[in-house]
């Protein structure tokens, strides 16, 4: 069985839980605990490491993508939404509707939802920039507090990114 490893992320929202093994980032997911419980050690793996610093520079407004590895484990259905998850451009929002249409079922707004629920690599796959059809902000495993906070943080660079 493979080792994996945990090391948590201090953000201006909470406590992020980055969980890997030694090639690859398996979950980015927030926590509620109130303090970090995993630092760094040293035999803490360089893709932890990684992901931690592009983390914290996203946080800081000065990256706007992810290039560290990471592995999905889900239902093709589920790998298939999450891809159309990764198109939605930095700062901006598609609905549960966009994505089922973007993917060829777009009776499948449901679904759609219930994939991105069970997504474990927040902010890599930007769960977060999906609303509801009508425009309102719905469902975030993290709190929907901070599915409005990172909305708003990406809109703030927005014009830096371009």
């Amino acid at each position: 069985m493979t080792k994996l490893y945990k090391l948590d992320y201090e953000s201006p929202i909470g406590i992020v839980e980055i969980i890997g093994t030694h090639e690859a980032i398996t979950s980015i997911l927030f926590s509620e605990e109130c303090k970090k419980v995993n630092g760094l050690q040293d035999e803490t793996p360089l893709v932890l490491r990684e992901c931690y610093n592009q983390l914290d520079e996203y946080f800081k407004g000065n990256s706007f993508e992810f290039t560290f590895p990471y592995q999905v484990e889900g239902t093709d259905f589920q790998r298939t939404v999450w891809e159309a998850l990764k198109e939605i451009p930095y700062a901006k929002t598609w609905s549960y509707k966009d994505i089922a249409v973007s993917i060829g079922n777009e009776k499948a707004i449901r679904a759609v939802g219930s994939a991105n629920g069970k997504n474990k690599l927040s902010i890599i796959i930007p769960c977060h920039r999906v609303i509801g059809t009508n425009g309102t902000l719905t469902g975030y495993a993290g709190g929907l507090w901070r599915k409005e906070w990172l909305l708003q943080h990406e809109r703030s660079f927005q014009n830096e990114k371009q």
